[in-house]
């Protein structure tokens, strides 16, 4: 199936390693050229040499995507490179663990930036950029902990995934009209090397066995490969009716009815 992706491109944040990097590589070689972020220049550098090997165009810029000022810098620079941005992948992520009571306002504030503040951020930015052009696609990359309770001391990720899936809804129903579909994306737990999953098969696999025996329904879990290629067709023409929705990726994992 041709996805009609070819000469499109797309902006992914989080890209120099982990999900961002498969989720760029599969547009890649889907025919997209690339704008790709994220704060290590030097594995940003790798992936931008995949993207080049694959005979695609890429812009890596190496940045904080949490600071003030980074989405408008990240978007004008795409816009002057590669010419358009017709794809927006939201895919920066990160965690702190704690009860409630226990977290303070830093905690709060350093994962609220990174898991909502950055993808709002680039979302604002790069929708001006798809408005002149009547087309676009932003995607975010939530968890299926933002449609359902991810347990104790999950309360600051919980919570910003799940506004990350609200905002995606109205993000779809503000700009249904003007050609651009939002959805957002709720990753099971995929295991890739060097991932946090890896490492705790590496350390305690009689425990992980376990923890797939309890919670994975398919048996094993999902691969980075899987999650990118779900990723790239919502990207794609091909999802054209796709807009509002938030779609897991899980294997069966998660026990929301919606």
């Amino acid at each position: 199936m041709d996805l009609g992706l070819t000469g499109k491109v797309a902006m992914v944040t989080g890209a120099s390693r982990g999900l961002g990097r498969f989720i760029a590589l599969q547009l890649a070689e889907e025919g997209c050229d690339l704008a790709i972020c994220a704060r290590s220049e030097e594995a940003l550098a790798g992936t931008a040499a995949e993207v080049k090997n694959l005979g695609r165009r890429v812009l890596a810029r190496p940045m904080d995507v949490t600071a003030v000022g980074a989405a408008e810098e990240m978007a004008k620079a795409t816009e002057d490179s590669l010419g358009r941005i017709d794809i927006l992948i939201n895919n920066v992520g990160g965690n702190r663990r704690g009860l409630v009571h226990e977290t303070t306002d830093a905690d709060w504030d350093e994962i609220m930036n990174l898991n909502f503040n950055s993808h709002l951020r680039f979302s604002r930015a790069v929708v001006p950029h798809m408005l002149r052009r009547k087309e676009g696609v932003i995607l975010f990359i939530s968890s299926i902990f933002g449609r359902e309770a991810g347990g104790k001391g999950l309360s600051i990720y919980n919570t910003t995934k799940s506004a990350l899936i609200s905002l995606a809804k109205i993000m779809a129903l503000e700009l249904a009209g003007e050609g651009i579909r939002v959805n957002s994306i709720a990753p099971g737990s995929i295991r890739f090397p060097g991932g946090s999953w890896d490492k705790r098969c590496i350390e305690d696999p009689d425990g992980m066995a376990e923890f797939i025996r309890q919670n994975l329904p398919l048996g094993r879990f999902g691969a980075a490969e899987e999650l990118a290629d779900v990723v790239t067709f919502l990207a794609s023409p091909r999802a054209s009716l796709v807009t509002g929705s938030c779609v897991n990726v899980d294997g069966g994992q998660s026990h929301s009815l919606i």
